[in-house]
């Protein structure tokens, strides 16, 4: 009888366990049915300003550099120090040299405030094409180019340089181009839109957020050329 009564007693303890082990894969297998809809239903969307969903955002600084700070940044006579766009509220934002990332992309300043300028592209006043990125936005506030798009044909890029001359750049064209074709487009971001003449271009993120790959899905290439005289 005390045979029976125990096996008996393995049998429910081993019934309860298995429901137990069968209801926790049912969640497991909602959970992830849920995050895969969600992620999907979001997919296109725009990006609420508060989300951090990367490391790279985490990892950004969102405080805006004291007046101080910006007036002690000083960089050699011939390098790009300072950028200002009267038509975006952007003025002395510093400009920081950058090289590229692991992956072969552009790397970008830590704050959002900065903007970078790719130390392999040109210098202002020696004729090239200086490449100059900037964030969008970090995970809470907006970033210096986050109003790029807004420039025309004709707005003002000023860049001052280490020995505090100044050189305007006329905006000649500004271009949302889609992430997959941003790469191929660096060739002509690289060069000048008009040729023989010094020129500028800005890039940083736009368009439609993706949850998925954890960017924007464009870029934004605004190309200015010197204006002279």
């Amino acid at each position: 009888m005390s045979l029976k009564i125990k096996g008996w007693r393995k049998i429910i303890k081993w019934a309860i366990w298995s429901v137990i082990g069968i209801l926790f894969l049912v969640f497991l297998i909602r959970v992830i049915s849920y995050e895969n809809y969600y992620y999907n239903e979001k997919e296109g969307s725009e990006r609420a300003i508060t989300v951090s969903t990367t490391t790279e955002e985490e990892e950004l600084e969102e405080e805006k550099p004291t007046e101080q700070q910006i007036t002690e940044y000083t960089v050699a006579a011939d390098r790009p120090r300072y950028l200002t766009i009267p038509k975006l509220g952007i003025k002395n934002a510093r400009i920081l040299p950058m090289g590229v990332k692991s992956s072969g992309e552009l790397d970008t300043p830590r704050n959002v405030y900065d903007v970078g300028w790719y130390e392999a592209s040109g210098k202002p006043g020696q004729g090239g094409t200086m490449i100059i990125d900037g964030h969008n936005g970090g995970p809470h506030v907006l970033g210096v180019f986050k109003n790029l798009p807004k420039l025309s044909s004709g707005d003002i890029i000023t860049i001052e340089r280490g020995d505090g001359v100044v050189y305007d750049y006329s905006v000649v064209e500004n271009n949302e181009i889609p992430l997959a074709d941003a790469n191929e487009y660096m060739r002509t971001a690289a060069k000048s839109p008009e040729e023989g003449k010094e020129s500028v271009t800005l890039i940083t993120c736009t368009g439609e957020w993706s949850q998925q790959q954890g960017t924007y899905l464009s870029r934004q290439f605004t190309r200015a050329v010197l204006v002279e005289g």
